[in-house]
This record gives structure tokens, sequence and C-alpha cells, in this order.
């Protein structure tokens, strides 16, 4: 496995575990703060847009190699 594979895995694998840490900690604040179904959606919807952009790139990148 070369330098950039690992760098590549790596980041993958790092940022998609912070992403789901930090999904995780969005759900609960939303248990501990008795948010509704709309809360939730707020939540997700306002914290999770952060991510959404990475995501977004990551996928972006991978159709315009092809």
């Amino acid at each position: 496995m070369s330098i950039e594979q690992f760098e590549s895995w790596s980041l993958v694998i790092g940022i998609g575990g912070l992403i789901a840490w930090m999904l995780l900690i969005i759900w609960k604040m939303g248990q501990e703060s008795g948010a509704g179904r709309y809360g939730y959606f707020v939540l997700f919807l306002a914290l999770g847009l952060g991510f959404v952009g990475f995501i977004a790139k990551t996928v972006l990148i991978e159709l315009l190699k092809l």
C-alpha cells in the first residue's frame, strides 16, 4: 500500500468516524432536550450541513473522475 492510498483511506475512515460521532451527539442533544419530530429535523438540518458539504465534495470528485 502506497502512502497516497493510506492517506486517502485514513481520511475517509477518520472523517467518516467523526461524522458518525457528530450524528450521535446531535441525536443525544435532541433526546436530552425533549425535541419532537420537528425539533430533530431542525437539529439535524442545521448542525448536519457542515459535513454534507464534505460528502457532496467527495461524491462529485469521484463522479468527475469517470
